[in-house]
């Protein structure tokens, strides 16, 4: 199974290849996509993306995992976060959300088991 396609992102709105959705923030891995919804961890954007944000990306058995910090890097990724993708395995880019968006698209093109949490605002 690969990894869908970001097939557009703009302030507040990303487009995720295989879904009907407009996605504010959102997770992609090898086959699917959904909503990145805050709220279920209790993340801000500091102290950041958490262990827990990651963990279902991670369970879909990616070999990279690229966090979109934000149009102006304002979301922050725990030390702790980069540890929980060592520890498994995964190389993680941590990149401006465009940028990041480039990078995910390539990866996927290439065929790797990539996935990706990216937030679309500040």
């Amino acid at each position: 199974m690969s990894s869908p396609e970001i097939s557009s992102i703009s302030w507040g709105q990303m487009k995720v290849q295989g879904s009907s959705k407009t996605y504010k923030d959102c997770k992609v891995w090898p086959g699917g996509s959904r909503a990145w919804d805050w709220r279920e961890t209790g993340t801000q954007h500091s102290p950041g993306v958490q262990p827990a944000d990651v963990e279902e990306v991670v369970q879909q058995g990616v070999q990279t995992l690229v966090i979109g910090r934000g149009m102006n890097e304002a979301l922050k990724v725990l030390p702790s976060t980069v540890q929980y993708l060592e520890q498994h395995g995964i190389e993680v880019q941590m990149l401006q959300t465009e940028q990041a968006v480039r990078a995910y698209n390539a990866l996927a093109a290439q065929g790797m088991r990539v996935g990706g949490v990216f937030h679309s605002t500040c």
